[in-house]
């Protein structure tokens, strides 16, 4: 079987900055998405769909909650049956540095990846949101007997300049490959790109190679997209795959959530009828770890404190005690109080929102208390005095942010009051 010769190995090391406050206290892959999952769920969940259950996490960046995550949730694996997932996290293994860029990370780790002796080695990004049947890239890799495959995806031209652009022969050779182009080569006749994924199938030996002569050129960032990729494609054998949903043969669906805006636009979409990404399909789940929480609960039947959610994800241990709550996401553990009203909110697990608090288009980090009668969302210009507040106007709000606005309020309520006295 092919998945027997193939090691995964998922970097998770980003910090993925353009998140702002999500990821001031973890990596990227670990924030969390839909409710119940965190972000690196998807591409494990690819993994171990397709059949691959040898795989690597190289970590770095504030990585603790990411490894407790799969330690904790991900522990189905048996090791007798040449089965792993194994965190690695930075080391310095080249003395006083860490990684300098994705091919690095993958070059200092490469000791741990030749363990077992896989045939080829499968690079995968762990801050995607997708579905892929990796099989299909394997058994594309090995028919056309290349050395490297990409997995590619077609956007549009105003997309493209923060990807990797390729350019293919009519036997989908890749021929040219430049990272982040201010004017990408778009595909003849059509006004979209092919873009690389991030996702990479590598010959073993021909991996070896490449990362041994990255290391040693002292101009290298020592990235894939940047340094390898363009160099291995006048070299060797370099073939795309391109992408195909396995259970939709029209949508193609593939979201790099690296913005706040991409990340509330993907989560909002999963609350329609027909979400584009379905997390509902048994026949390829999307795995979590599982909570030993109490159900969701929905208090008061009271025309005027009902406990209400509509078009909405209500993840359990939530407990709605007489609040309004539409178009939004609550992860585990949140507490909403009477007459409170949230639309378009996203809550990290633990958050607390008070009475008669007013949000909208609002994500609220991890064990947030939000006290009563506060309003968000409302005046632009307020909010960015006090929160971080993107180019659509979503509003992301964490503990600190709303302690200083709290203590400013006191401050000009006890000044006003002593210039009344």
């Amino acid at each position: 079987m092919i998945q027997q010769i193939v090691k995964s190995v998922v970097l998770a090391g980003g910090r993925g900055s353009r998140l702002g406050p999500l990821t001031d206290r973890c990596t990227k892959p670990a924030v969390y998405f839909g409710g119940k999952y965190r972000i690196i769920d998807f591409v494990l969940s690819n993994c171990i769909n397709s059949g691959f259950r040898n795989i690597l996490v190289f970590t770095q960046y504030k990585s603790q909650s990411l490894q407790r995550h799969i330690y904790q949730g991900w522990g189905m694996f048996q090791s007798n049956f040449r089965e792993l997932i194994e965190v690695i996290p930075a080391q310095q293994q080249l003395g006083k540095v860490w990684y300098r860029g994705t091919a690095d990370a993958v070059y200092q780790n490469l000791e741990e990846i030749k363990k077992q002796s896989p045939r080829y080695v499968l690079i995968l990004a762990g801050d995607h949101i997708y579905k892929m049947n990796y099989s299909d890239l394997v058994r594309d890799h090995i028919e056309r007997r290349a050395e490297v495959t990409i997995a590619g995806i077609e956007v549009k031209k105003f997309q493209a300049t923060a990807f990797g652009v390729m350019e293919v022969n009519e036997m989908q050779r890749v021929v040219g490959f430049k990272e982040k182009p201010e004017t990408p080569q778009l595909i003849s006749g059509q006004e979209v790109a092919l873009v690389s994924m991030g996702i990479y199938l590598f010959n073993m030996e021909v991996l070896e190679e490449w990362l041994l002569r990255d290391a040693e050129n002292s101009a290298s960032s020592h990235d894939f997209g940047k340094d390898l990729l363009p160099s291995l494609i006048r070299e060797a054998g370099v073939f795309v795959h391109k992408f195909q949903d396995p259970n939709s043969k029209v949508i193609k669906y593939w979201r790099d959530v690296g913005t706040v805006d991409t990340y509330f636009d993907t989560s909002m979409d999963l609350i329609n009828r027909v979400p584009q990404l379905n997390l509902y399909d048994p026949d390829w789940p999307i795995w979590a770890a599982p909570m030993q929480v109490p159900p969701a609960k929905f208090v008061f039947n009271d025309p005027y404190y009902m406990g209400i959610a509509g078009d909405s994800i209500i993840t359990d241990g939530c407990v709605i005690d007489g609040g309004r709550v539409r178009h939004s996401i609550l992860c585990s553990g949140t507490r909403i109080h009477n007459c409170a009203e949230l639309e378009e909110v996203i809550c990290l697990p633990g958050v607390n929102i008070g009475r008669y608090c007013r949000l909208k288009r609002v994500i609220l980090d991890e064990n947030t208390r939000v006290l009563e009668g506060t309003v968000i969302g409302e005046d632009p210009k307020e909010d960015g005095r006090w929160f971080y507040v993107t180019d659509h106007h979503v509003v992301v709000v964490n503990q600190e942010t709303l302690d200083r606005r709290s203590e400013y309020l006191q401050e000009r309520t006890i000044t006003s009051l002593k210039q009344a006295g």
